[in-house]
């Protein structure tokens, strides 16, 4: 494959059909291009087999009925397409970006209820989303831009428009040499990083934020049932951010992130420790098995 996302060989699912990665396009009036009327998963397939596949099919469907729109399609469909375009791509360990949109159509205007819904599964073989810190630990930024309040914004929804902030956010800590950037919620709580959610630990119990501003990631969902199942204690709250210095590790969950270890957020250090490299390895041996 190329370098560029949209210059390379393969194939892509494209509303039922396998066609050409490079002819994979859409009307440059598509709604979601102008008002983001567009909902994705990301999504791991490890030795042929997509970790959490149908719950990822689940919650795009009702992504998709958060923002007002119906996907023309059902859960065995979409896990059906999914493995179409594996197969196609020759690939068994691979990222699956399934998405769906509001397309071009009789309206050009904020209301859509009129312009058809696509869906698309794109695939690709991706390594660590952080690179080598998933091993010696992320280093995060302390973004300026906060998680909208849920009567803003539907925030269980995977859905585009609510990345626009995290996009700004992310290209701010990496210009100060970061790897990411942890988000606060509209009331000044510790919410997320850009793309995925976080956990600290602090005298052998875990901490982690309620996540009733931000998205509740099936990650984050395996992980606090891997740590149950551990004896681990895990306290689900709202975290203030003068917290940080009281933690002793902390780490990244998300489909793309895995389990990450955090060596630093702003002025905070965190080390790598016993616990924070047992969870990585277990859900490693999980996706796997």
């Amino acid at each position: 494959m190329g370098s560029a996302y949209d210059d390379r060989d393969g194939k892509i699912w494209f509303d039922g059909k396998l066609v050409d990665w490079r002819d994979a396009n859409v009307h440059v009036l598509t709604h979601a291009m102008h008002y983001a009327s567009s909902v994705f998963e990301g999504e791991r397939a490890y030795s042929g087999k997509i970790f959490k596949s149908r719950a990822h099919s689940e919650r795009l469907i009702q992504s998709g009925k958060l923002i007002d729109f119906d996907i023309p399609y059902s859960v065995d469909e979409i896990e059906a397409a999914k493995y179409v375009a594996l197969e196609a791509n020759g690939l068994t360990d691979a990222y699956v970006r399934a998405v769906a949109w509001r397309g071009a159509g009789e309206d050009m205007g904020v209301a859509s209820a009129r312009n058809p819904v696509h869906m698309a599964v794109a695939v690709w073989s991706w390594g660590n989303y952080y690179g080598d810190a998933k091993m010696k630990g992320a280093k995060l930024d302390i973004a300026k831009w906060r998680r909208p309040d849920p009567a803003t914004a539907p925030s269980q929804a995977k859905a585009a428009g609510l990345y626009m902030i995290a996009t700004m956010s992310k290209h701010a800590a990496e210009a100060k040499g970061c790897s990411d950037a942890m988000m606060f919620d509209y009331r000044g709580y510790i919410a997320e990083a850009t793309g995925a959610n976080m956990f600290f630990v602090k005298d052998g119990e875990v901490h982690t934020p309620t996540p009733d501003a931000f998205l509740n990631g099936l990650t984050r969902q395996t992980v606090i049932d891997m740590l149950k199942e551990k004896g681990v204690n895990v306290i689900e709250r709202h975290i203030m951010p003068d917290e940080l210095e009281g933690f002793e590790q902390c780490w990244l969950t998300g489909t793309a992130a895995e389990v990450t270890p955090v060596g630093q957020i702003g002025d905070y250090n965190f080390e790598v420790g016993a616990l924070t490299k047992d969870i990585s390895e277990s859900y490693e041996t999980l996706v796997r098995s």
